[in-house]
């Protein structure tokens, strides 16, 4: 079994496509300067450092950051690591969804289930367990009472880095990163 090193492990939270702009379109411009930011920050804490990368395996931002980390193991001596809430979890993913799923998890150097089943608490068991191993967040959150704003409130209260891609509309329903 593979053990990693906090001080040189990075976790991912973010929204559900259907919580991002254009409801997550991978077609849509935003979402794909979305993507390259997501990927830029990743190659980023490649190059500080970071070997170790988690993620939670929710559709958008987690799986789109699991791909991150693939598309750059070939280059790099990374390892990806997959926090699933619970043994199921996963199995009614569509399409593209579910590829990337399959994907990330046949990709993936470990594989944490959090739960055997669901429980009313394996996300925020799953958002702990990847904070406590972890020593920086980067996320894709614009909605602080959401899971993921509550996980970078969780990162925020453990001492983490966190790099926060933020996504801001204006009246003409464009958007720009911060």
């Amino acid at each position: 079994m593979m053990d990693i090193e906090k001080a040189k492990t990075c976790c991912f939270t973010g929204h559900r496509p259907e919580k991002l702009p254009d409801n997550g379109n991978e077609n849509s411009v935003v979402i794909k300067a979305l993507k390259s930011r997501l990927f830029l920050e990743t190659k980023n804490a490649v190059a500080q450092g970071y070997k170790y990368f988690i993620t939670g395996m929710q559709r958008g931002v987690d799986l789109w950051a699991g791909e991150c980390v693939l598309d750059l193991m070939g280059e790099n001596d990374i390892h990806l690591i997959a926090a699933i809430p619970y043994k199921d979890f996963g199995k009614n993913y569509q399409a593209q969804d579910k590829w990337l799923f399959g994907r990330i998890t046949d990709s993936a150097d470990k594989i944490v289930y959090i739960s055997e089943k669901y429980t009313k608490d394996c996300y925020k068991q799953r958002n702990l367990y990847m904070i406590e191993n972890s020593s920086m967040l980067i996320a894709v959150v614009d909605d602080y009472n959401s899971g993921s704003g509550q996980t970078i409130g969780l990162a925020k209260k453990n001492g983490l880095i966190i790099k926060n891609i933020l996504i801001h509309g204006n009246e003409n329903d464009q958007c720009t990163f911060v």
